[in-house]
């Protein structure tokens, strides 16, 4: 069942109760997505669901409704413990679905909780304590709250398992089973997934009840967004911070996402563009929470126009204003191409989307051109070769004439990642031991050129491991390793230990 998104049913006529129905058209939302049309009228009533749906088609809402639908809202008497939970994959998604929700349920005042790992238990934990009807989080967060009993599932009423594909990625299918069998078996579980591998559809077998399966594609899928305009260069890798710099200068420019293909080129290139005056932040996987979210949270409110971005990193954010998207590197394929470019031209919004690609990316970009039918390339079928002197580039992308490859001090207007404050993602917890592994030293904070506090290591939310002495006082000093080392002679030396 593949559809597009068209002028079908209100959420009013969809039965949807009007305090909902005003907290949508309070956000100019009155007309549903095709995967919320279809899942709605099952979803209302009580069923269970498979939504294959990739991020980017409205999702939220075809599961966040029926929930609002069905919870008790503080003012008809809710008890303050959860009645809705969502499992999801990563931070980033947790709190965009969390907002969603939250303006959904408005109106009702619902209270809604986005609980995931990186940051600090205790606003989470008192949050809790005042009372939540509906919580959002990651499976690692989720089994820590539950375990410490500070998160009670008892009154969970509805379950959504949302992107499953990706925490099947990621490794977290183990512990979202571990969630399932705490749950009560009286109730409504709905699961979301753009694929449908082997694992996610025992799991569905598993645990959901004669789920009604519905589908519905993104837009880009069938090939080339009529309201993004695609272009393609060829580009010489010691060239193409030069050109990105004059697209950057273009002119009616937003916000931009820029793709790299790893860790390393993200830093290096937001490093780069930093110093040529842009307003740049890098965000990967080797950043630490606190790092990552400040970046995002900067380029959300404009602090930083330009952020740098792999692939992992950037799936599922979704940010309003994003005019640019630029490939620096050539996608992988055309599922990660049509993904990054989806970034932009979203909402009824117009964009701009350019990709790289150097002799060696041919194959790969002739490929992913034929898969989603793109022509770019024109008669000649080969890119042009493109120079940040070419002609072409600066009437191609509306770039003033006079621009070099540095920003002008005097449009340097944005205040950047430093004007940004970093939040403490400690999150020690008193008496509690890092109960998920890890510890230590983490990731590292990738540099933008600008100066930052010091970042912390991925993971760090969760209770730093206690050292541990041989007098037992978890804290010796410089004299006390001494006095270890004195009483191990016969033992090799620290230093030469894995």
């Amino acid at each position: 069942m593949t559809t597009e998104h068209f002028d079908g049913p209100t959420f009013a006529s969809l039965g949807v109760r009007s305090e909902t129905v005003q907290a949508l058209a309070d956000v100019s939302i009155s007309r549903p997505f095709a995967i919320q049309e279809y899942a709605l009228p099952i979803a209302l009533r009580g069923a269970d669901l498979i939504g294959q749906a990739p991020t980017g088609t409205g999702k939220t809402l075809a599961f966040g409704v029926p929930i609002l639908e069905h919870l008790r809202a503080p003012e008809d008497g809710a008890s303050g413990l959860p009645q809705a939970l969502i499992v999801l994959p990563t931070r980033e998604l947790g709190l965009q679905v969390a907002r969603d929700l939250a303006v959904a349920g408005k109106t009702r005042n619902v209270r809604v909780l986005a609980a995931y790992g990186g940051v600090a238990y205790e606003p989470q934990t008192e949050a809790l304590a005042r009372g939540v009807e509906i919580v959002v989080g990651t499976p690692g967060r989720l089994l820590d709250l539950a375990g410490s009993r500070q998160l009670r599932l008892g009154d969970v009423r509805t379950l959504v398992l949302d992107e499953a594909d990706r925490m099947l990625d990621l490794g977290f299918l183990d512990d979202v089973e571990r969630i399932l069998a705490m749950l009560p078996a009286d109730r409504q579980t709905m699961l979301f997934s753009a694929t449908m591998p082997d694992p996610i559809a025992a799991l569905a077998r598993r645990f959901l009840r004669q789920p009604v399966t519905v589908r519905a594609h993104h837009e880009t899928e069938a090939g080339a967004s009529p309201l993004t305009k695609q272009v393609v260069y060829r580009t010489h890798p010691l060239n193409k911070v030069e050109v990105l710099a004059r697209i950057l200068q273009a002119d009616g420019r937003g916000l931009t996402m820029i793709f790299t293909r790893t860790k390393r080129s993200a830093d290096r290139l937001a490093g780069e563009l930093d110093f040529r005056g842009f307003a740049a932040a890098a965000v990967h996987g080797d950043l630490g929470q606190g790092a990552r979210e400040r970046a995002l949270r900067a380029f959300r409110s404009g602090k930083v126009d330009a952020l740098v971005a792999t692939d992992v990193a950037a799936r599922g954010l979704d940010v309003f204003g994003v005019t640019h998207v630029v490939n620096y590197d050539c996608p992988e394929d055309a599922e990660a191409y049509v993904h990054r470019i989806g970034r932009t031209g979203r909402a009824g919004a117009s964009g701009v989307a350019v990709t790289f690609v150097d002799w060696e990316d041919m194959p790969r970009w002739r490929l992913i051109e034929k898969t989603l039918d793109l022509e770019l390339t024109g008669s000649s079928g080969e890119p042009p070769e493109t120079y940040h002197t070419s002609s072409h580039l600066f009437a191609d992308l509306d770039i003033p004439q006079e621009v070099n490859g540095t920003l002008p001090s005097t449009d340097r207007t944005r205040v950047g990642l430093a004007a940004e404050r970093l939040e403490d993602v400690e999150g020690r917890r008193s008496g509690r031991r890092r109960s998920r592994g890890g510890g230590g030293k983490g990731g590292r904070c990738g540099k933008t050129g600008a100066p930052r506090p010091a970042d912390q290591a991925p993971g760090a939310a969760d209770a730093a491991p206690i050292p541990r002495t041989a007098s037992g006082d978890g804290g010796a000093g410089e004299n006390g390793q001494r006095r270890r080392r004195r009483r191990r002679k016969p033992a090799r030396p620290e230093s030469d230990k894995g």
